[in-house]
C-alpha cells in the first residue's frame, strides 16, 4: 500500500483503470470516490487482519456491543485522519487535479442510527479502537435507515433515506459466516433426545457485512458487523414465496418501523431477534474455533446490551446453549448471566420496552419458553431474599399484565447494570429501579457518557484544533485530559481574541449553509443560540419557542425593548407517528416565517430550522454555537451527548440540572454555565403533591398568557386550530413537562446570557474554560471505565 503521495497516485490511477476500464481523465467523479473509499479500506485491511490474529493467538477477552443503532457518520475523512494519510491523499489528488473536498461531499451519512443512542455507540467504537481495545459492534444493515426529513410548508415530511445509492465501500460481505434465524413454528417435546424441539419454523438467512473500525495512531482495527436478511435455502413450504421474500426484505428495510399496528410491532420484534440471534451464533462459532468448548465463553466474551432493544440476547443465548450445545439450565445460566451487561438509557416509561406475550410467543415460541423459565426461577429468588415478596413483585416481575418487561429481563440476566450520568444512575437506584437495586446491590453502577473528541473537536473544528496546537500542543488528541492545560491561557487577551475569531469563522461557515439551504441571511455577529436533538416533549423545544414568541411580542409591544441580536437555530427529527412533536416543528417554522420577515424586529431576531439533522450537519453546527440549549425537564434526560460536543467546541451550556448537565456544572461552576429551572427533586415533589396547576401560572403571568394565547389566536397561522394540540397539552393536560413552571426562570437565564455575551473578554474566557474542562467528557475516559470496571478487557499487544 502507499506510504507517500507518489505511491498513492500510482495505486489510485491503477485502480481506476482496473475497476472501470478507463483512464483517470475519463473516470466519473463517483468512480473516483468509490475507488478512494476502497483504497482507504484496503489500507486498513492489513491491520484489521493482524488485529484478529493477535486477539486469537493471545486468547484475549473481547467485548461485543449489541445495539440497534450505530450513528457512525461519514467515515472517509475520519478514517484517513485516524490512519494518518489525509494529507498524503489530499496532496496526491491535487496533483491529479482532483479536489478531495468534492469527493468527501459524495459520501452519505450511513443510515444506521437516529439519535444519541446510536451516536454514543459510534463514539464508543472509535474510542475502543483508538485505545487498542478488542471491542466490536453488532447491528442490522438498514437499507434506508430511519427517514430523510424534508420541510414542506413548515411541516416535516419523511422520504426514504437512500444512503446506499452509490454503495457502501467500507463493508465487506461475508457469506461464509451466514447463519439461519428461525421464526414462528411450534415447540414440541422430543422423546428421543429428552429435549424440547422447535419445529415448523420459518428460516431467514442472516448474512454479515463487516466494516473496519479504525483507531487513531494505532494498528488495532476492530469490526462493526451489519447483518442483512436474505432468503434462506430452507424455503418455507406453507407460504407463498413472494410473500416470504417480501417479509424477508422488510427486516432490514428501515430503522424503527412504525409500531402502531400489530404488523409493525411484529416486524420490530423480528428485527431485534434477528440481529441478536445472528450475532450470538457467530460469536459461538468463533469461540469454538479457538477454544473447542463453551464452558469458558463468559471468560472470553462480554456482551454490552445498549438499552433494551438487544435484551433478547439473554434468552437466546440460553436457548443456544441448552438446545444446540446440550448444557443444563444451571450451567447455561452461569455462562449467560456472566456474559451480559446492560446499559439503561431512559427512565421514561414509554421507552422501557414491553412486548405482548401473544406476539412474542407466536413469533419466538422457544425463546418465550426461556423467558417464562427465567421469570419462574426469578420469582423463587425473590421469595428467598425478601420478606415482602408480594409488594416487590409489582415492581420486578419479568412477565406481568400480559407483557414481557424487557428492562426487567435485562437486569435479571446481566451481571452489570449501568446508567449513563450521575443523576440518571441515582434516579435508577433510588426511584425507578429501587426494588432491583435492593435485590442486586452490586449490579448497579454509573458510566457517564462521552464523545470522541477526535471527530467532534480535532476533525470537525480544524480552526480550534490549530489554536489548541499553538497553545498546548497536540498530545490532547491521544490524552484528552491534556485539554486542562488550556487553563493557563484563559486570561490571555491574545488567545481570547484568537478564540473569538475562530468562533466567528465557524459561524460564517454555518451562516453560508443557512443562506444556501434556507434562504435566510443571518448576522454572524449575533448570538448563535442552538438546540439540536431529537424532537420530544421532554426535551422542551417548545419552551425555547415560547421564549422566542415572548421576545417578539415584547419588541412589538414596546419600541424601547430591544435585544442584542440573536439567531435561534433548531435541528430535530420527530418520529413519523409523533403528532405533537411534528406540530412543534410546524410551530417553529411558522414563528420563523413571521419573525424573519418582520422588518421591525428582524435585525434583532432570526429563527432557523435546519432540515434533516444528522452527524454531518452536526459537525458544522457544534463549532458555530455560542449557546448550547440543554433545557429538558430535570430528571428526564438520561445524559445527553450534544451538551458535551457543544462544550468541547466552546459554547455556553444553558440548561437545567439534568443528565450530564449536572456534571458539566460540577466541572465549570455557576460562573461558566447558565443553570435555570426546577431540579429533579423539585419536579418529583411537585408531581407527587398533585398541586401543580398550569392555569395558575397562566392566569398570574400576563406575559406568559399572551405567549400561550398566541398559539390559538391566529398569530402564527391563518387557522386558529393549527396549534390547538400544543395549547391543549400545556393547559388542559396540565403541562406534563413543567414548561410554564420554568418559563420565568428561563427568561431570566436568557437575559443573563445576553449580559455575559456583551463582555467579550469574559465570554471568551468562559468558552476557553469550558474547552479546558471538557476532556472528562471524552468517550476515551468512558471506555476506560467500562473496560476496567465492567468488561475487564485489555489493550491488544501491537
Amino acid at each position: 500500500m502507499f506510504k507517500n503521495k507518489e505511491e498513492f497516485k500510482a495505486e489510485f490511477t491503477k485502480r481506476i483503470i482496473e475497476g472501470y476500464g478507463r483512464p483517470l481523465k475519463e473516470a466519473h467523479i463517483t468512480e473516483k470516490f468509490m475507488v478512494l473509499e476502497k483504497l482507504i479500506r484496503d489500507q486498513a485491511a492489513i491491520n484489521w487482519a493482524l488485529t484478529k490474529e493477535e486477539v486469537q493467538t493471545s486468547q484475549q477477552k473481547q467485548m461485543t456491543y449489541f445495539s440497534m443503532e450505530f450513528l457512525i457518520g461519514r467515515l472517509l475523512v475520519n478514517n484517513m485522519m485516524n490512519l494518518g494519510v489525509y494529507d498524503i491523499v489530499k496532496e496526491g489528488l491535487a496533483d491529479l487535479d482532483i479536489n478531495i473536498h468534492e469527493l468527501e461531499e459524495l459520501e452519505s451519512d450511513p443510515g444506521l442510527g437516529n439519535g444519541g443512542l446510536g451516536r454514543l455507540a459510534a463514539c464508543f467504537m472509535d474510542s475502543l479502537a483508538s485505545l487498542s481495545m478488542p471491542g466490536h459492534g453488532n447491528t442490522l444493515r438498514y437499507q434506508y435507515g430511519l427517514f430523510k426529513q424534508k420541510i414542506v410548508d413548515g411541516y416535516q415530511t419523511e422520504i426514504p433515506d437512500q444512503w446506499m445509492s452509490i454503495g457502501n465501500m467500507w463493508e465487506i460481505r461475508k457469506p461464509k459466516h451466514a447463519v439461519d434465524v428461525r421464526f414462528w413454528g411450534k415447540v414440541i417435546w422430543d422423546d428421543s433426545t429428552g429435549r424440547f424441539k422447535h419445529v415448523d419454523a420459518e428460516c431467514i438467512r442472516a448474512v454479515p457485512y463487516d466494516m473496519p473500525i479504525i483507531g487513531n495512531e494505532t494498528t488495532v482495527t476492530n469490526t462493526l458487523r451489519l447483518w442483512d436478511a436474505e432468503v434462506s435455502t430452507n424455503i418455507p413450504t406453507n407460504k407463498d414465496f413472494r410473500q416470504y421474500s417480501q417479509e424477508v426484505n422488510e427486516i432490514c428495510q428501515n430503522l424503527y418501523p412504525d409500531d402502531s399496528t400489530l404488523a409493525g410491532r411484529t416486524l420490530r420484534l423480528k428485527q431485534q431477534y434477528f440481529f441478536v440471534s445472528a450475532g450470538l451464533q457467530a460469536l459461538i462459532k468463533s469461540h469454538l474455533r479457538t477454544y473447542k468448548t463453551l464452558d469458558n465463553f463468559h471468560e472470553k466474551n462480554v456482551i454490552q446490551l445498549n438499552d433494551t432493544h438487544p435484551v433478547l440476547a439473554i434468552p437466546e443465548l440460553m436457548r443456544l446453549l441448552i438446545d444446540e450445545h446440550d448444557y443444563d439450565w444451571e450451567d447455561a445460566w452461569e455462562i449467560v448471566s456472566h456474559t451480559m451487561a446492560y446499559t439503561n438509557h431512559t427512565i421514561l416509561s414509554e421507552a422501557l420496552e414491553k412486548w405482548p406475550i401473544d406476539t412474542m410467543r407466536a413469533l419466538l415460541p422457544r425463546v418465550y419458553m426461556m423467558i417464562e423459565e427465567i421469570n419462574r426461577r426469578f420469582i423463587g429468588y425473590v421469595k428467598e431474599h425478601v420478606t415482602n415478596p408480594d409488594e416487590v413483585f409489582d415492581h420486578v416481575l419479568i412477565i406481568k399484565d400480559g407483557q414481557v418487561h424487557m428492562a426487567h429481563l435485562a437486569i435479571v440476566g446481566s451481571f452489570s447494570v449501568n446508567g449513563v450520568a450521575g443523576l440518571h444512575t441515582d434516579i435508577l437506584i433510588h426511584q425507578e429501579m429501587k426494588a432491583f437495586a435492593e435485590l442486586y446491590p452490586n449490579k448497579f453502577n454509573n458510566k457517564t457518557n462521552g464523545i470522541t473528541h477526535r471527530r467532534w473537536l480535532a476533525y470537525a473544528n480544524p480552526q480550534l484544533k490549530e489554536l489548541l496546537h499553538d497553545t498546548i500542543g497536540d498530545h490532547w488528541i491521544k490524552e484528552p485530559d491534556e485539554l486542562e492545560k488550556l487553563m493557563a491561557y484563559v486570561d490571555d487577551p491574545e488567545i481570547q481574541k484568537r478564540f473569538m475569531q475562530v468562533k466567528r469563522d465557524r459561524k460564517k461557515i454555518l451562516a453560508r449553509y443557512i443562506q444556501k439551504n434556507n434562504g435566510i441571511h443571518v448576522n454572524v455577529e449575533s448570538i448563535f443560540d442552538i438546540q439540536v436533538k431529537r424532537l420530544h416533549a421532554y426535551k422542551r423545544q417548545l419552551l425555547n419557542v415560547l421564549h422566542i414568541i415572548y421576545l417578539y411580542q415584547e419588541m412589538k409591544r414596546n419600541p424601547e425593548f430591544r435585544i442584542y441580536p440573536r439567531t435561534f437555530i433548531f435541528g430535530a427529527k420527530a418520529a413519523p407517528a409523533y403528532f405533537f412533536a411534528k406540530k412543534v416543528i410546524k410551530l417553529i417554522n411558522s414563528v420563523a416565517e413571521v419573525v424573519n420577515s418582520d422588518s421591525e424586529t428582524s435585525d434583532y431576531l432570526k429563527v432557523v430550522f435546519l432540515e434533516n439533522y444528522g452527524v454531518t450537519l452536526a459537525e458544522m453546527i457544534m463549532p458555530a454555537a455560542d449557546v448550547s440549549e440543554q433545557i429538558s425537564t430535570a430528571g428526564k434526560e438520561a445524559s445527553g451527548t450534544g451538551n458535551m460536543k457543544f462544550m468541547m467546541n466552546g459554547a455556553l451550556t444553558l440548561g437545567t440540572l439534568d443528565g450530564a448537565n449536572v456534571e458539566i456544572h460540577e466541572r465549570v461552576g455557576d460562573e461558566y454555565c447558565e443553570i435555570f429551572g426546577l431540579t429533579a427533586k423539585e419536579v418529583d415533589a411537585l408531581r407527587q403533591s398533585g398541586q401543580y396547576n398550569a392555569w395558575d401560572y397562566y392566569n398570574n403571568n400576563i406575559k406568559l398568557k399572551f405567549v400561550v394565547d398566541s398559539l390559538v389566536d391566529g398569530s402564527w397561522s391563518a387557522s386558529r386550530e393549527e396549534f390547538r394540540i400544543i395549547f391543549e397539552e400545556l393547559m388542559n393536560y396540565n403541562d406534563e413537562y413543567f414548561l410554564l413552571a420554568d418559563f420565568d426562570s428561563y427568561i431570566k437565564a436568557q437575559q443573563d446570557v445576553e449580559k455575559r455575551y456583551l463582555d467579550k473578554s469574559a465570554w471568551a474566557k468562559m468558552c476557553l474554560i469550558n474547552i479546558a474542562k471538557s476532556g472528562f467528557f471524552s468517550s476515551d475516559r468512558t471506555i476506560k471505565q467500562y473496560a476496567d470496571e465492567i468488561w475487564h478487557i485489555m489493550p491488544v499487544e501491537k
